[in-house]
C-alpha cells in the first residue's frame, strides 16, 4: 500500500466501517455508501487514488473490516462550456422563436462529461450564431426537451427564453403531441392500449429506471399505443406520450413483456436477426405543439429512417 497524495480541491466523504460493512470489497461497499455515483465512477476514483482505506491506497477488491476508516475524495468537475461545431443539421422548421430538427440516431442532445463535443447543442450553437434560450444553463442552451441518444426523430429548440417558457409551459401541461414508432419483440396482444404505470429508478440498477408502483415518490407515467403491424415473433407499434419520463416507452414496453429491439438496456439479443446499428429501434415520428410566439397550432412529421426501415424489410422475410 502506497500513502496517498490527496487532491486539496476536492471535496471529501469520510466514515469508519461499522460490523455491518466488513468482508466486503470495496468498491461495492462504495457503491452502497454513495449511491448517486456509478460503480465505473466509484472504481475510477480508487484506481485514480481518490480513496484511502486507514490512510493508505488499497485496490478495489479490498476486503473491508470493521474498524476502518475511509476517506473518499471527490475532484471537483473539470469546468467545460459547449462551443458551436459545423455539425450538418436536418432542419424540419425554423423561425426567430424556435426550430425544430430530426436528430439522428447516434447523437446526444446536449454536452456532458464524457461527451463534450458532437452533440445537437454544438451544431446549435454553430448554426445559431449562440442565439438560444439560456434558461437551461450554457450547457443546455435552448434544450426544452431531450429525447435519448439512440432515439432518433424531432425535437423542438427555443431561440429565446420567452419561447422557451411557452414551450416547457405546454410540455409540463402534457399539452404536447409526441408519437413514436417502434419494433417490439412478441406479438402484442391488443390492437390498442393504455399503459399506466408510474416510473422512478430501479432498485438496484441506477442506471436503469423501472415501472415501481410500489413507490409512493415514483413519476405518473401513462403510454397509449396502437399495432400497426404484426410479424413473426415481433410488432410494428405507434406509441402516444400523455406524458414524458425518461426512458418511458421503453420502459413500459419492456414491463408488459414487449421490450424495444435493439435496447441493450431493458431488453435482449435476438438471435434470428441480426441488427447493424446501435440501440433501440424508437423513433420520434411526429411532434406537435402551439407557437409559443404566433399563438399557431404546429404539427410535424418525420418520415422513418434508413435504418429503421431495413429492420421492418428485415423481419417481413422471417
Amino acid at each position: 500500500m502506497k500513502k496517498p497524495n490527496m487532491n486539496s480541491e476536492s471535496k471529501k466523504i469520510e466514515f469508519t466501517v461499522d460490523e455491518q460493512g466488513s468482508f466486503t470489497r470495496l468498491d461495492k461497499l462504495l457503491c452502497l455508501r454513495i449511491p448517486e455515483f456509478t460503480r465505473n465512477k466509484i472504481v475510477t476514483m480508487i484506481d485514480s487514488g481518490n480513496v484511502t482505506v486507514n490512510g493508505y491506497h488499497v485496490s478495489k477488491s479490498y476486503k473491508i473490516k470493521q474498524g476502518d476508516n475511509i476517506i473518499v475524495s471527490i475532484p471537483k468537475p473539470k469546468p467545460f462550456e459547449a462551443v458551436g461545431e459545423d455539425i450538418s443539421l436536418d432542419i424540419v422548421y425554423e423561425d426567430s422563436d424556435i426550430i425544430v430538427v430530426n436528430k439522428p440516431k447516434g447523437m446526444v442532445v446536449h454536452p456532458a462529461h464524457g461527451n463534450e463535443d458532437g452533440t445537437l447543442v454544438n451544431a446549435l450553437l454553430y448554426h445559431c450564431n449562440g442565439s438560444l434560450s439560456g434558461i437551461n444553463g450554457v450547457m443546455r442552451p435552448g434544450i426544452v426537451h431531450r429525447i435519448d441518444k439512440d432515439t432518433s426523430g424531432l425535437l423542438v429548440i427555443a431561440k429565446n427564453d420567452t419561447a422557451h417558457n411557452g414551450l416547457a409551459a405546454q410540455f409540463s401541461s402534457h399539452s404536447i403531441v409526441r408519437e413514436y414508432r417502434a419494433i417490439v419483440y412478441g406479438n402484442i396482444k391488443n390492437d390498442i392500449g393504455k399503459i399506466d404505470k408510474p416510473i422512478a429508478r430501479h432498485k438496484t440498477d441506477r442506471k436503469r429506471m423501472a415501472c415501481r408502483p410500489d413507490l409512493a415518490t415514483a413519476k405518473h407515467a401513462v403510454t397509449h399505443y396502437k399495432v400497426l403491424k404484426r410479424y413473426n415473433g415481433f410488432t410494428y407499434i405507434s406509441c402516444k406520450l400523455e406524458t414524458g419520463r425518461t426512458h418511458q416507452i421503453r420502459v413500459h414496453m419492456a414491463d408488459m413483456g414487449h421490450f424495444i429491439i435493439g435496447d441493450s438496456v431493458y431488453g435482449r439479443k435476438i438471435d434470428k436477426i441480426n441488427i447493424d446499428f446501435e440501440g433501440q429501434c424508437l423513433h420520434a415520428k411526429t411532434l406537435g405543439f402551439i407557437h409559443p410566439n404566433t399563438g399557431k397550432k404546429m404539427l410535424f412529421d418525420s418520415r422513418l429512417p434508413d435504418y429503421f426501415l431495413k429492420l421492418l424489410d428485415k423481419i417481413s422475410k422471417l
